[in-house]
């Protein structure tokens, strides 16, 4: 006999685990990334000692001697409650767009099809979302990057990227906190200070937050 449908409705798909670790677990969760990253962290199971969200997956990070418990199996194929996208802390940064600051923006504008101007307004006209930190601390993966705008990587990183740079990579927006080797497109200049080990909160960004960028 076959399975109703409506049995079948119900079924849950057992996720996608890989050990990256004795205690590190990467789970595959696809567009649900942050709504799952912000369920786990929120539910502070007892046996995970970090959540950090990536693309499109979270990486579970055990305490030592822990194992997956139950809950934590069942939280992770349990359906999500509808929330709005972004819903994180709505962070104005001030950008000084072009020049030396941003000395890959004319390019990037022909290649787009724009003057620098039309270039520096489609990129601030948009409410970006931190999909997750990564490359140096407190680096941000922005999405909601216009398609128009988005642009290959360099060929040949740059060996020094000043601290505060507005770039963009693929599909991302981004910002470096600190200076250093960087292959991103470089299109202006900050000065918020993106991570500080001194502070409370040592990144300014965190998952599931919005930024809007500001030209000065």
């Amino acid at each position: 006999m076959k399975p109703s449908k409506t049995k079948l409705q119900t079924v849950q798909p057992a996720p996608a685990w890989r050990w990256l670790s004795e205690r590190g677990l990467r789970v595959a969760t696809g567009d649900a990334t942050l709504a799952r990253y912000a369920m786990l962290s929120a539910q502070r199971f007892a046996e995970l000692e970090d959540v950090i969200p990536s693309d499109d997956s979270v990486l579970l990070i055990l305490r030592r001697g822990a194992a997956v418990s139950p809950s934590l199996r069942a939280a992770l194929t349990a359906p999500l409650a509808a929330a709005p996208a972004a819903s994180g802390k709505l962070h104005e940064i001030a950008v000084e767009y072009g020049g030396s600051a941003g000395p890959d923006l004319p390019r990037l504008a022909e290649r787009a099809g724009m003057d620098a101007a039309s270039y520096i307004h489609s990129h601030a006209a948009v409410e970006y979302s931190v999909a997750f930190l990564g490359f140096q601390p407190g680096f941000p993966y922005l999405r909601g990057l216009p398609s128009g705008l988005q642009a290959p990587r360099r060929a040949s990183p740059r060996l020094r990227v000043a601290a505060g740079s507005v770039a963009i990579g693929g599909a991302y927006a981004g910002i470096y906190p600190a200076a250093g080797p960087g292959g991103w497109q470089i299109i202006g200049r900050t000065a918020a200070v993106l991570f500080d080990p001194q502070r409370h909160a040592p990144a300014l960004l965190m998952p599931g937050d919005r930024v809007r960028f500001v030209p000065k």
